[in-house]
């Protein structure tokens, strides 16, 4: 009885340990100096809580439990080092769908083991099978639309009562459950109904919408973590699942203010599936030439660079600090300006510029930059869109109207590098391309930064 008491006292005191390296590690990213210290650490807490796990009294299925980690150690490492940074977004979706699929596993073994542990336990383990089965599907359709691998929408009529109709059937269900435990069928059809409302949910939400999406299953596979943490009287759970659940849910908060939205509003009005209501463009979209913007640039006292989903298309990120470092060179003042919801994640652009070495202290978010744009001789943008388009601040009528944008409009001269002339991924037509100040440079981000390189050089 006392070793089994110490023991405990043992796994409890690692479990501790291990909440205390998630919370320090997840304060440490909130930085990106910081950062990749705080994946380590969040990292080492993670190698704690399942190593002790292995030292539970009863525990079995140790060499089921080894491949399994095994498998998803390799499969996690190749992975991580094959993906290109353009394809993020759909990797951490994809992974936030793992944890709550694992979290849907762990309610369904309960719920099947036919153990009554207690009201609030069986509540707690329904709701957790549910929001995490909700978060694995709904996380794969994020995946596959970001991925390319099937349309952007897929609507039809009364599809927002049709899922009204499917979460009360759902919770009646859990209902259901909680009362008989063991039911099979009933266990079986509850988790389906839950993956449908997942995948019925994300279907009708548009490409422009997947951060603050991707946000909202990240804190609900947390929430969904921590429910079965309580059930499971697992404290290492019930910690980390707190924190990412807390963590998640202000990020989608801060991605639907910085898009002048409400979450109802993403998940429910069908914005960024379909092209928006075009105004009236007035002007003409004029071309330059490579050799005339580096001329213009590296004479210039400041230049803002505003970078997008474009950039990380045309993997110009290198490029572009390769740049910069030449108009350092020569005396200009550079900055970069990130929109919060630029690129196809919250931090997807800051993710890109630090993988090519651009330092900290010359990368500001929107509110610490936006001032500036007014004493810029130069704003270049390379593939951002909607993040710089005047018409959130003129349009009443534009679906975009009331969101934060990037004061791009406000520089002396404005260099948009495009591929061509089309719309946004909201499809909206930029009003800023046709401003008198604004000169495009079509061409691939890559190359038309090779150019300006070599414009530059040439001085």
């Amino acid at each position: 009885m006392s070793e089994f008491i110490s023991m405990r006292s043992v796994i409890e005191a690692s479990y501790f340990i291990a909440a205390i390296l998630f919370i320090f590690g997840l304060k440490r990213m909130s930085s990106p100096v910081t950062a990749r210290g705080g994946i380590i650490w969040a990292g080492a807490g993670m190698i704690v809580a399942t190593l002790v796990t292995f030292l539970f009294p009863g525990m079995s299925n140790y060499p089921l439990m080894m491949v399994a980690i095994f498998i998803g150690g390799v499969l996690a490492w190749i992975s991580g080092k094959k993906v290109a940074m353009t394809d993020m977004p759909q990797m951490i979706a994809l992974y936030n769908g793992m944890g709550g699929g694992a979290a849907a596993a762990i309610a369904a073994v309960e719920l099947l083991g036919g153990e009554d542990h207690g009201l609030v336990f069986g509540i707690l383990a329904v709701l957790g099978g549910m929001i995490g089965a909700v978060s694995f599907s709904g996380s794969l359709i994020a995946f596959s639309k970001l991925q390319g691998l099937m349309k952007s929408i897929f609507r039809f009529g009364g599809q927002q009562i049709f899922n009204l109709f499917l979460l009360i059937v759902t919770i009646i269900l859990a209902g259901v459950i909680v009362s008989q435990h063991g039911d099979i069928t009933l266990v079986v059809v509850f988790f389906v109904l839950a993956l449908i409302l997942g995948v019925t949910m994300t279907l009708p939400i548009g490409g422009a919408d997947m951060p603050v999406v991707i946000s909202l299953y990240n804190a609900l596979t947390g929430l969904a973590v921590a429910f079965e943490g309580f059930v499971l009287q697992n404290a290492a759970m019930i910690i980390a699942g707190t924190v990412v659940g807390a963590a998640g849910t202000l990020l989608t908060q801060l991605m639907a203010k910085a898009m002048n939205r409400s979450l109802a509003n993403v998940l429910f009005s069908g914005f960024g599936d379909e092209p928006g209501e075009a105004s009236e463009m007035t002007g003409s979209m004029k071309s330059i030439e490579a050799s005339d913007v580096g001329v213009m640039m590296a004479f210039a006292n400041k230049v803002l660079i505003v970078p997008g989903y474009g950039m990380a298309v045309a993997q110009a990120q290198h490029k572009v600090w390769e740049l910069t470092q030449l108009l350092i060179g020569r005396g200009v003042d550079v900055k970069f300006a990130i929109h919060p919801v630029a690129g196809r994640m919250p931090g997807h652009m800051n993710v890109l510029l630090a993988e090519a070495g651009v330092p900290y202290d010359i990368i500001y978010d929107e509110d610490e930059i936006n001032a500036e744009f007014a004493t810029a001789d130069v704003a270049l943008v390379i593939g951002a869109n909607d993040v710089v388009n005047p018409v959130a601040r003129t349009d009443p009528a534009s679906p975009i109207y009331g969101m934060p944008i990037l004061n791009a409009d406000h520089a002396k001269n404005v260099i948009v590098i495009k591929r061509g002339q089309g719309a946004g991924f909201s499809g909206i037509e930029n009003a800023l391309f046709f401003l008198d100040q604004t000169r495009m440079l079509y061409g691939d981000g890559q190359e038309m930064s090779s150019q300006l390189i070599q414009a530059v050089k040439s001085l």
